[in-house]
């Protein structure tokens, strides 16, 4: 806890002053190009990992960047972040990003690991989809490749949830909405990203 009071203690002495104009402007209103809905786990850093500043992300966080489907009983918090960001902050893209090691996949692995937490369990039920979406073994994830394999997949899998949304399906139908599907590897800080027409992940950034 002492670590973060000095933290903000920095931010409030060097980094603030310097962006102050730029909070005053957002005070009132905000106006992000994009909606980056990714996982809960702590080494996944949304604007360290993409230069982002402040008023850039509309960012929603659960474990296992999970979109439920529309109809899901407790979908709400979820999907009402979606559709204030398509519907009022009219975002022109929306990244859904997973990323490597993550637990909620573990879990879906290996689901006895999750008998102590009935409502993880619950939640998790949402990522069962990656398993009928699971990606090509890549021999670059080493003894990691079955989990990644079905991390992309459930980046797949939620995009699909993410898309019939009824409020991103009618942005997406009338041009004014971008989906993109990401997989972030905290080893080697690299982006892939998911390619509906070959359907199939590849670097985010020619020749990565």
């Amino acid at each position: 806890m002492d670590r973060l009071i000095q933290g903000y203690k920095h931010f409030l002495a060097d980094v603030f002053p310097q962006k102050r104009s730029q909070f005053r402007l957002l005070a009132d209103s905000q106006a992000p190009q994009c909606l980056f809905i990714t996982c809960a786990d702590s080494r996944v850093v949304p604007d360290l990992i993409l230069g982002a500043g402040p008023g850039d992300l509309f960012i929603a966080r659960n474990v296992g960047n999970v979109v439920p489907p529309a109809v899901s009983a407790d979908a709400d918090g979820v999907t009402a972040t979606i559709e204030y960001a398509v519907e009022v902050l009219k975002v022109k893209h929306a990244i859904l990003c997973g990323h490597s090691d993550c637990g909620a996949l573990k879990a879906a692995l290996d689901p006895q690991a999750l008998q102590a937490l009935p409502k993880a369990k619950r939640w998790l039920r949402h990522v069962e989809a990656a398993f009928f979406h699971r990606q090509p073994l890549d021999p670059a994830d080493g003894a990691a490749a079955e989990l990644a394999s079905l991390i992309r997949g459930n980046v797949v899998a939620q995009c699909a949830n993410l898309k019939a949304q009824p409020s991103v399906a009618w942005a997406i139908n009338d041009g004014l909405l971008t989906v993109h599907g990401w997989y972030y590897d905290i080893l080697s800080g690299r982006i892939e990203r998911y390619d509906d027409k070959t359907r199939r992940f590849a670097p985010l950034l020619e020749g990565q």
